[in-house]
């Protein structure tokens, strides 16, 4: 027995790429290393089929490299589904820079990242994501045009944050329409869970059209800003999953519907914009489904960003960006209406959706 421990330890180190889990036949992994500036950055590109990969740049103080590289490889593989359902014309790419945001990123230091992307010669394209702001893309820009999600005053489409959350507040409305039978969200009980950039957006459409919204959020300061700015509540228990409620919305990092988590979910619906929300798709998802629990699938109804920074690459304008965001709402329904006629998960129904718009692709080249 402890002779199989040791073979199965060396054979992960000798696999750190393709021996990993969430390795998904990835068509390329770039390490970018810069003594001068301290970027370690990982660029993950998933799927090219339908176009060039395009996913925003997360930073993020990973504990390991393991940890940076496992994100980078679930999120890349995300963006290839997201684009594919939303009928955009991408693939699916992602990078992470291993470090904290606040504190260790520099002018220096983007324009390096920004470097490397353009190595790529656009067969990846970036974008802002997690500890990235719209000034961070627009330095990207100095030295490469692989860049999207760039500032208006730039002649990009500005800050994905509001269309993300719209469209997640699209696709949580169709939810409801199907869980409840109208997509009036008036006086529902939502807990949002992470309240950056999207989650703050969120809130603002639920409060506009009447929910009763609850906040839960590491940074406390930030949660007394939103809870002023929006007349909701600051979570103050122990155990958001096990409070009652209609709907959950997950908006920080992903995992959070996990082995843990799932048995104490009170909610009868999870609609939120974090990725990779299922810390294991199948079996979560199955779990979600045997419980009664309506899932929107995250790479759906958080496409908004991406259909966002699309519009810079197709030169389509403001009107379209928000048609193109609001079908998300049809597109959620049918995928939950498609779930129960086929048997499957949800989030398998908008699997096979998307994937069949790339086999396609690929087998018409």
């Amino acid at each position: 027995m402890v002779t199989e421990v040791v073979k199965s330890n060396e054979l992960h180190k000798i696999d750190p790429v393709f021996g990993q889990l969430s390795f998904d036949n990835h068509e390329q992994v770039v390490f970018c290393n810069d003594k001068d500036t301290g970027l370690k950055a990982i660029i993950g590109i998933h799927n090219t089929v339908l176009g060039p990969a395009l996913g925003g740049t997360r930073m993020w103080k990973y504990q390991s490299e393991w940890d940076a590289l496992n994100d980078v490889l679930r999120l890349s593989r995300g963006m290839t589904f997201k684009s594919a359902i939303t009928g955009l014309n991408l693939g699916g790419g992602k990078a992470v820079i291993i470090g904290d945001a606040k504190t260790e990123k520099t002018p220096e230091l983007m324009k390096k990242f920004g470097e490397f992307v353009h190595s790529l010669s656009g067969k990846y394209i970036t974008a802002e994501d997690v500890g990235m702001e719209t000034s961070d893309m627009d330095l990207v820009r100095t030295v490469t045009p692989y860049v999207t999600g760039i500032s208006e005053a730039n002649g990009g489409a500005g800050n994905p944050s509001p269309i993300t959350a719209y469209g997640v507040f699209m696709g949580m409305k169709a939810a409801a329409k199907y869980t409840f039978g109208s997509d009036l969200l008036e006086d529902k009980v939502i807990y949002v869970e992470g309240i950056g950039n999207v989650g703050e957006a969120l809130v603002e459409n639920l409060t506009n059209e009447g929910a009763k919204v609850y906040i839960a959020d590491i940074n406390q300061k930030r949660l007394e800003e939103i809870r002023d700015k929006y007349s909701v509540e600051i979570y103050g228990g122990s155990n958001l999953y096990a409070e009652k409620m209609d709907i959950y919305a997950p908006c920080a990092l992903g995992a959070t519907i996990n082995d843990t988590t799932i048995n104490q979910i009170q909610a009868k619906i999870i609609a939120g914009a974090a990725n990779n929300q299922l810390a294991d798709e199948k079996k979560h998802g199955l779990m979600l489904r045997d419980r009664g629990i309506v899932y929107a699938p995250d790479f759906l109804i958080n496409a908004g960003g991406i259909i966002n920074v699309y519009a810079e690459l197709e030169n389509y304008g403001r009107k379209e960006i928000i048609r193109k965001t609001e079908n998300i709402y049809n597109t959620t329904l049918e995928i939950l209406t498609n779930a129960e006629t086929n048997g499957v998960t949800t989030h398998q129904a908008a699997l096979d959706i998307a994937q069949s718009r790339i086999d396609a692709k690929k087998n018409n080249q």
